[in-house]
């Protein structure tokens, strides 16, 4: 696996884009039509999401509270509720599904929600489809199959000149990092071992740097 795309939570989705397209970013909403989040896609390695909210219903939620798993709630609550910042990670398969991803977090006692039918129609049209594992623990990231279609631009600089995301500094505890070591294989990504590290902030993206057009 590989790094997916990074989280940027924000607190009002229209604004969210417009910073991001003021600092120079090509910015494009998920969906034509109530859109609950915003994507930066880039040529090569790792996209951004801009996410406002799940768009989970809070049902929903309940009934995995009742199903034991709490702690997965917490991770869709921060992306619903929590401050703006980077907000969470995605390793992605590059084809195929998570089977054998989510039985080796099985083996290791990490369960969690698999989104089996993920699906997106963009404002291209494209029908994106895909599948999604969220982790209950806090610590790991989430897992996705990457898109049938592929929506990433071809030879493409945004107009701030930055070609992709460089290097992604990730903040994890020692159990965590091991599983993430075993799971990906991806030269950006740095992980940092925290003691005593807040889960209920997810595993942290710390940073996050850009490679420009030389």
């Amino acid at each position: 696996m590989r790094a997916g795309h990074l989280i940027y939570k924000v607190a009002d989705l229209d604004e969210g884009v417009r910073q991001w397209r003021e600092n120079g970013f090509v910015v494009e909403y998920g969906t034509s039509k109530n859109p609950y989040n915003a994507l930066i896609y880039f040529s090569e390695g790792p996209y951004i999401e801009l996410l406002a909210s799940t768009g989970m219903p809070k049902f929903v939620k309940g009934i995995l509270k009742v199903m034991g798993k709490g702690e997965l709630v917490k991770r869709f609550d921060d992306w619903d509720y929590g401050e703006e910042r980077w907000s969470g990670f995605c390793i992605e398969r590059e084809f195929g599904d998570l089977e054998r991803e989510i039985n080796f977090l099985k083996t290791h006692g990490k369960g969690g929600f698999h989104l089996k039918r993920g699906r997106r129609i963009d404002v291209q049209g494209r029908d994106l489809r895909y599948q999604c594992f969220f982790p209950s623990d806090m610590g790991l990231p989430f897992l996705m199959s990457y898109f049938n279609i592929d929506p990433k631009p071809l030879d493409f600089t945004h107009p701030n000149g930055v070609r992709r995301v460089g290097e992604i500094v990730y903040e994890t505890d020692m159990d965590s990092a091991e599983l993430v070591g075993k799971l990906m294989k991806d030269e950006r990504v740095k992980i940092e071992i925290t003691k005593g590290l807040d889960k209920e902030k997810q595993g942290n993206v710390k940073s996050v740097q850009f490679e420009y057009a030389k």
